[in-house]
């Protein structure tokens, strides 16, 4: 849409309201933040999850599986599969079709092709504590049992894509058996990233033998993925003027929270959202939670 027609549209009883303006303005000089406001065309396809759930290094994976001869590094990975929360709507609207974008939105009926990655909430919680401490969102001596309160009542930064449950069920309830909507675990991408990778080949409708997903999958390590940052956190508009001393690319493991989170939180997150994660085949451990989640299951079937 053309400057002078956002202002038109903007314009109401002759008055244009301040935010108009900014928002003209920040548009035109490509300074807004797309987001949810994107314009989505038929042939894009979405790389969708809940903040700290993997995106990154499926971003790298599918870079580097559709440009096997173009090194992918933090420096291009904007331009060969961008963020729509961290660029603006006309550098999209500017990238070559088909576009294959990043998002952490909970559903969005205009994404047809979607790829979703889910993980377990209880390592999400986690990370995105290091992350709130990267970003300056919490000072270091922010307690994690009140963190973990935060994240489950949705009162974190990401408030506008929802908590973890209303992002993954969103997603789930509306697509899980569209054969344009594939579901990845983390879990399960970290235990078999060759076969997990062959399952995105396969919905991308390429041909990836053993040998070209093992070279996709060095250049997509998390140690590869960690030197890179090291040399280019500058650059890239996630890691700019950020902490250096708190990398953006964690342990890229799973079942920390074991050791990790206390009992308190543990059974917190489990009563809470027990029976999705059930549904999701993630272990309950605590009696509060198995409970809570067979509750809800039984309530659900009400009436059916």
């Amino acid at each position: 849409m053309a400057v002078g027609l956002l202002f038109q549209h903007l314009n109401t009883g002759g008055r244009t309201t301040l935010y108009g303006i900014q928002y003209v303005l920040k548009y035109a000089l490509g300074k807004d933040v797309a987001g949810r406001n994107l314009a989505v065309y038929p042939d894009d396809t979405f790389i969708v999850s809940y903040p700290r759930s993997g995106n990154t290094w499926t971003r790298f994976l599918i870079a580097n599986l559709l440009h096997p001869n173009e090194p992918v590094t933090f420096a291009n990975i904007e331009t060969l599969i961008p963020d729509a929360e961290a660029q603006s709507s006309r550098m999209l609207k500017r990238t070559p079709r088909p576009r294959y974008i990043k998002s952490h939105e909970y559903f969005d009926h205009r994404y047809r092709k979607v790829i979703y990655i889910v993980r377990d909430p209880r390592d999400v919680v986690l990370s995105y504590y290091n992350f709130a401490r990267k970003y300056r969102h919490i000072e270091d001596d922010y307690p994690l049992e009140r963190y973990v309160e935060d994240f489950v009542a949705g009162r974190l930064s990401s408030a506008d894509w929802g908590t973890w449950a209303e992002n993954v069920g969103t997603w789930i309830s509306a697509r899980g058996k569209d054969p344009d909507f594939l579901l990845l675990r983390y879990e399960d991408m970290q235990r078999n990233t060759s076969q997990e990778l062959a399952r995105i080949a396969d919905f991308f409708g390429i041909e990836a033998d053993a040998a070209s997903r093992e070279r996709v999958i060095q250049r997509s390590s998390a140690q590869q993925m960690r030197e890179l940052e090291k040399k280019q956190a500058g650059e890239w508009v996630s890691t700019k003027n950020q902490r250096a001393d708190i990398p953006f690319v964690g342990a890229a493991s799973t079942g920390g929270w074991k050791t990790k989170l206390p009992a308190a939180s543990i059974a917190r997150i489990e009563s809470e959202w027990g029976a999705l994660m059930q549904f999701l085949e993630y272990e309950l451990v605590t009696e509060v939670g198995q409970n809570a989640a067979a509750e809800r299951i039984a309530l659900s079937r009400v009436g059916q």
